[in-house]
């Protein structure tokens, strides 16, 4: 069932802890390229938060997704594309707005995701925001790198007419510009038309006025102790595959319905004698 918007301030929880997960499997993981977690894993977050942005005006969201769509071009269905943007740049198409960066850091305050300290927050805030476009977006995950020690935040400047979905949380949330949505990104996500009832349907997205949809993006890096505080504490990976786990790492994903490609493939990815990090210059310190 599809959440509608929430009103002005509201924070909004939505369970993502409701895994459909293919047979033989009974649960998902996340295991990561960074080497202090060469031999763990974490589960998924099983949350996602929207949040109102009360504070910034339709005219000045309008303004700030004006900036993104100069900056960048997407025209085909599940095109993205990224565009690093100043503090100074975003002061200058928000001129109304006296502390940006502290309007988004409130709002995902409200979250609670890094604890009680708004420091954090800003401070995640202001280290890194892009400006984010997709014309739709087929289901895919994020699971690079450092990705898998974070959640990721977005703000829609320009979104009408489109649904995120989570489809193996069964999380479908109607974005409206001012919604600050935060996730975990490792989990299979997508931008859909809501008549097309949890598919990425490219001919939804070839033609009319909605057909683009732009944001400010950013990451929220967890210490373990804070993944812990989550509920998602990073455990040995010979616990998660007693759990008979699913690794969302390895995992691709249909684009257009989000079911698990070649499920029997992932059988051994948990197993202690794989690793992603190339560990033969030694242990690495966590």
């Amino acid at each position: 069932m599809t959440v509608g918007a929430p009103p002005a301030h509201c924070h909004q929880i939505v369970p993502a802890n409701g895994f459909s997960v293919p047979e033989p499997f009974k649960t998902f993981a996340v295991r990561s390229e960074e080497p202090r977690h060469a031999a763990v894993a974490r589960a998924p977050y099983g949350r996602v938060h929207r949040v109102r942005a009360g504070g910034l005006e339709p005219t000045t969201l309008a303004s700030l997704a004006a900036g993104g769509h100069r900056r960048m071009q997407v025209s085909d269905f599940s095109d993205i594309a990224y565009a690093h943007v100043t503090l100074d740049e975003l002061a200058a198409a928000a001129p109304r707005v006296p502390d940006l960066v502290g309007e988004i850091a409130a709002a995902l305050q409200l979250t609670g995701v890094l604890g009680g300290d708004a420091a954090a927050y800003r401070h995640s805030v202001a280290a890194r925001i892009d400006y984010l476009a997709s014309c739709g977006a087929g289901f895919h995950n994020d699971v690079s790198g450092h990705w898998t020690s974070c959640l990721f935040w977005n703000l829609a400047l320009a979104a009408a007419d489109v649904e995120f979905v989570m489809p193996h949380a069964a999380v479908r949330l109607a974005l409206a510009p001012g919604d600050v949505i935060v996730f975990d990104q490792t989990m299979a996500h997508g931008l859909c038309r809501p008549r097309d009832r949890a598919q990425a349907v490219a001919a939804s997205f070839e033609s009319g006025d909605h057909c683009r949809q732009v944001f400010l993006s950013g990451e929220l890096p967890l210490t373990d102790a804070q993944w812990a505080a989550l509920g998602s504490p990073w455990l040995p990976v010979e616990v998660h595959q007693q759990r008979a786990a699913l690794d969302l790492v390895a995992a691709e994903f249909d684009e257009r319905s989000g079911a698990i490609k070649r499920v029997r493939s992932l059988l051994h990815c948990l197993s202690p004698s794989t690793c992603y990090v190339d560990t033969r210059n030694g242990p690495q310190e966590g």
